[in-house]
């Protein structure tokens, strides 16, 4: 599997959110959640299908494989406590912490990442 760009990230987290929501995921779904085309999303669901993270169930459901999920749940753990830090050493509002974690999420070392985890576990009644 090639390393995961930016936007294959933005939507296998999505994913992952709305199936938690909502229990199921259609192309859809994602294309108005993330404000995308229809051939857009279509277009990257082939290429996560392509990757081994995504399947498509005959009734157009979209299910993320294992290795799919384990990403989507990495990305997802990135966000949020990439969100939380912000809040707590920048003093930003929750909505400026969430827009900005989503770009940080896909850039972020391991090892700055690590660090700021362990700032927010260590600091988490602060919140």
């Amino acid at each position: 599997m090639r390393d995961m760009h930016e936007s294959g990230e933005d939507y296998i987290e999505t994913i992952y959110l709305l199936k938690k929501k909502n229990g199921n995921v259609r192309s859809i779904d994602v294309a108005n959640e993330l404000g995308f085309s229809r051939p857009s999303v279509s277009r990257a669901v082939g290429i996560l299908k392509d990757d081994g993270l995504l399947t498509v169930a005959g009734n157009g459901d979209l299910e993320l494989t294992d290795e799919g999920l384990k990403k989507a749940k990495s990305v997802y753990e990135k966000h949020t406590n990439l969100t939380k830090f912000l809040i707590l050493t920048a003093g930003v509002s929750e909505e400026i912490a969430e827009n900005d974690a989503c770009r940080i999420e896909h850039i972020i070392s391991k090892e700055t990442f690590k660090g700021i985890k362990k700032y927010v576990k260590e600091h988490k009644e602060e919140l």
